[in-house]
């Protein structure tokens, strides 16, 4: 009788999952309610609470889930070993797992995974890519974020996490027409801190807390992009080139030297990066245009890559590129790089560098 209850939830948890899963891709209606009346409600109060606890109630969360699963494990191996006196435990242990799992699934769906079936920023914004693909528009947009690098670098000055973090919020309040932009938005640091770099994270967005979370040590010329681009999640924005390039026209439309040159640099990673698999030489003539200040900023960057260099960041980036996959992003963890096409796009549209940023 235990085992037919417990099928019957099973059955039921697992039913909602797959009505979730085929039919918010096919019913934009359903996906803007959802955005509407569940996401950005949920968002917004989530992050009132969450905010008061000064700590990361996310990574907390995650730390209890890891203990949790190796404790699950153990158990499971352990009832193995005992398989003729502990199969029913084993069973009964595996249903629990197994419900548990559609609970936590539902659960990030309602609380962020429909956001995966919005129209991308490049639809939203009616932008045509298409034109910018070419290997010469990557080269011209190049040049271009290297000149902007070299007028912002006189200018630029550091600023701490919590500046940062206070000028984002004011940013996407000035510049942006998000829902969540009056309640919704706060980053945190991670209680990981520099562990976060061994699986190359320099922050994340928890969808069951809402919180951003952010490696607060990381340089300065990194901080305000990273920020803004987990804002962007909190925002409603799933797909990662979408966040990049929210992240991208916010630190451009900023009147801030400091978020200006993110931006830039942030940008110029991507563009030089995509532009070195084509023509390695083209490439690294643009790094040598590059000014003192960001040929040393470059440096910090390479020598924090060494430093955290690990087989863990490969199997972790294998895992999340996945994970994209599974959620309709079928550039998986390459379409970050993406925005390399679709900033310059942003670029030369007068029109929308005018406009309040719209978040769909």
């Amino acid at each position: 009788m235990r085992y037919k209850k417990k099928l019957i939830v099973l059955f039921v948890l697992l039913a909602i999952v797959t009505v979730i899963q085929y039919t918010l891709p096919y019913y934009p209606a359903l996906v803007s309610s959802y955005e509407k009346y569940v996401f950005h409600p949920f968002q917004s109060s989530r992050t009132v609470l969450f905010k008061l606890i000064p700590f990361s109630v996310g990574d907390v969360l995650y730390t209890a889930g890891a203990i949790y699963l190796v404790y699950i494990v153990g158990k499971w191996v352990y009832f193995l070993f005992n398989f003729r006196t502990h199969l029913g435990k084993l069973g009964h242990s595996v249903l629990h797992t197994i419900m548990f799992i559609c609970g936590c699934y539902i659960l990030f769906f309602l609380g962020w995974g429909g956001n995966y079936y919005k129209p991308s920023l490049v639809t939203f914004w009616d932008i045509n890519t298409t034109v910018y693909e070419q290997d010469t528009s990557l080269e011209t947009f190049d040049r271009f974020l290297v000149n902007r690098l070299n007028a912002y670098a006189p200018y630029y000055e550091t600023a701490s996490f919590n500046e940062i973090d206070k000028k984002a919020k004011e940013y996407y309040k000035t510049y942006t027409n998000s829902r969540t932009k009056n309640h919704g938005l706060d980053a945190k640091p991670s209680i990981f801190g520099s562990a976060m770099q061994y699986f190359g994270i320099q922050g994340y967005y928890n969808p069951f807390t809402g919180e951003a979370q952010v490696h607060k040590q990381l340089p300065a010329f990194m901080l305000p992009f990273v920020v803004c681009h987990e804002m962007a999640h909190q925002s409603g924005i799933a797909a990662e080139d979408d966040a990049n390039l929210l992240a991208y026209t916010l630190g451009v439309k900023a009147k801030d030297a400091l978020f200006n040159y993110s931006a830039y640099l942030n940008l110029w990673l991507y563009t030089n990066a995509r532009l070195s698999m084509i023509d390695t030489g083209k490439a690294r003539g643009f790094r040598r245009m590059l000014n003192p200040l960001t040929i040393s900023h470059l440096d910090t960057l390479k020598k924090i890559r060494n430093r955290f260099k690990s087989e863990v960041s490969v199997y972790s980036g294998h895992l999340y590129d996945g994970y994209l996959r599974l959620h309709h992003q079928k550039d998986g963890i390459e379409s970050y790089n993406k925005v390399a096409v679709s900033a310059w796009a942003w670029e030369l549209d007068p029109r929308k560098k005018e406009q309040l940023i719209a978040v769909p």
